[in-house]
């Protein structure tokens, strides 16, 4: 029988460890229960007790732009290439990564119903996950019926955040229809995500290549200077300005973008900015390696000459950025990825995208908080805090704090680790990272009370990922001249 006194014990307490937020830091307790945070102080007891000296305790990772398990289609980034990554291994990925929730993208092609894509995405995670996730929407076809009704049912239904292209052929949008996205999602209460590159610019440059005999992986970046992102980036927010919708930018790379949003925010204009680790640590010499192995480093926008990586790096410190996110898109090297279409074929016929859920967090945590660039809260912010408020998932994700879900990362951050394709989680047959030794690490992930992983072992099942409903707060942030 269970005394009087048990019953005020905690289910599980973390205890002795440093918790940060994203603006607070404090030697203290976590107390879990029913798998929430019931209470943070000193001397807590619980039944489970997880001794965190000398460790952080900070709130799980968000990574709020990776793709998983989308289907094959041509005209698409992917190339007709198979992704790796399904909701199984890819959330196993970025669990042993500190991760406690992930956001990847349910696709609506070219004259599909965008209510029958989400349902696909839903079979394809359905007791698969072991972290929880929620969807983007991917727009392609915005039909009338689209925007009437799929559009703002889904919206209401918990999907937050919608996302468009300005370039790929069968994804693109025009002006017009992404104007007409923009005034539905404002209306509905989601947030519009954009990739911003000028689809003429690229098709015309990659014709002028290919007839130059430059097919090699690394005249990729030479299909896609700065100023074609440049260009998009200036008009995407120009099309958010009128329309009057909130706007993120995703995977922002280069110094010419950034120009273009600091522009905005100086004239009042909120907009949202995200970049991702491939333009901190990768660069042009990436895409230029023999045996066709550039093509591991490729992605879009891609990796620019190393001397940008001081730009991005400039906009992680002074807040530029509000979102860091992996953009894990899971291509093997080999002929069901990267490979497809063999080992001679023009960059453009090359899977863009490169794999990231597992090493996104420590990799900024090494070169960020432990080389003094940013500081702790800053770290969380950019690795939790912000997507769970931009994308509506806070306060339930995204910090510590009384009442939210016990979503927690301990992190060691005095272990070095070199990073070896090896030791990852994910499916994918290499890693751009491959090498790269960084200091701190995250040893032990709870998701909703339940330990996921601890000190290399996983402890969690698969099936305990829930699908999270998302609903952004009510309009104001943003500010209109």
């Amino acid at each position: 029988m269970m005394s009087a006194h048990s019953i005020d014990l905690f289910d599980t307490v973390i205890h002795g460890g440093t918790v940060a937020t994203a603006s607070d830091t404090a030697l203290c307790d976590v107390g879990i229960r029913n798998g929430k945070i019931a209470a943070l102080g000193q001397d807590l007891r619980g039944r489970q007790m997880l001794d965190a000296s000398d460790r952080l305790v900070l709130p799980g990772g968000i990574d709020a732009h990776c793709h998983l398990d989308q289907p094959r289609a041509q005209g698409l980034a992917s190339g007709g290439a198979l992704m790796a990554d399904d909701f199984h291994s890819g959330s196993l990925s970025a669990a042993f990564g500190g991760n406690t929730t992930i956001i990847p993208f349910a696709v609506q092609h070219r004259g599909q119903s965008l209510v029958a894509a989400v349902a696909d995405y839903h079979q394809r995670a359905n007791a698969r996950a072991f972290i929880d996730y929620g969807f983007h929407l991917i727009v392609s076809d915005p039909r009338p019926e689209v925007l009437s009704d799929e559009l703002p049912m889904l919206i209401a239904r918990g999907h937050a955040s919608v996302k468009v292209y300005m370039t790929y052929e069968a994804m693109r949008l025009s002006d017009r229809q992404i104007l007409d996205v923009l005034d539905c999602n404002r209306r509905a209460g989601a947030l519009t995500m954009i990739h911003a590159e000028n689809y003429e610019c690229i098709s015309w440059l990659t014709d002028r290549l290919e007839a130059e005999g430059k097919l090699a992986p690394k005249f990729h970046e030479d299909s896609r200077p700065m100023a074609i992102e440049r260009e998009a980036t200036h008009r995407a927010i120009t099309l958010s300005e009128v329309a009057q919708a909130e706007m993120l930018i995703v995977h922002v790379s280069g110094r010419e973008a950034i120009e273009e949003i600091r522009r905005a925010r100086a004239r009042g204009i909120r907009i949202y900015a995200e970049t991702c680790p491939q333009y901190l640590f990768l660069s042009t010499a990436d895409l230029d390696q023999p045996d066709f192995r550039g093509a591991m480093c490729m992605c879009s926008p891609p990796p620019r000459e190393p001397v940008n990586q001081t730009h991005v790096w400039q906009g992680i410190e002074d807040g530029l950025f509000d979102i860091f996110s992996s953009d894990h898109a899971p291509y093997r090297f080999d002929p069901s990825g990267k490979l497809m279409y063999g080992p001679k074929v023009s960059f453009r016929r090359v899977a863009n995208g490169i794999p990231g859920l597992e090493t996104r967090g420590p990799l900024l945590f090494s070169e960020g908080v432990m080389t003094g660039r940013i500081d702790l809260n800053r770290f969380v912010a950019l690795n939790s805090t912000n997507s769970a408020k931009l994308y509506g998932l806070h306060p339930r994700k995204g910090t510590i704090a009384v009442g939210s879900d016990a979503d927690i990362a301990i992190w060691d951050p005095a272990r070095r680790v070199t990073i070896t394709n090896d030791m990852l989680h994910h499916n994918v047959d290499y890693t751009p990272y491959e090498g790269r030794e960084i200091c701190g690490w995250p040893v032990t992930v709870i998701s909703r009370g339940e330990v996921v992983v601890h000190e290399g072992e996983l402890l969690g099942r698969a099936g305990h990922g829930h699908f999270v409903e998302r609903y952004r707060p009510a309009k104001g942030a943003a500010s209109w001249n």
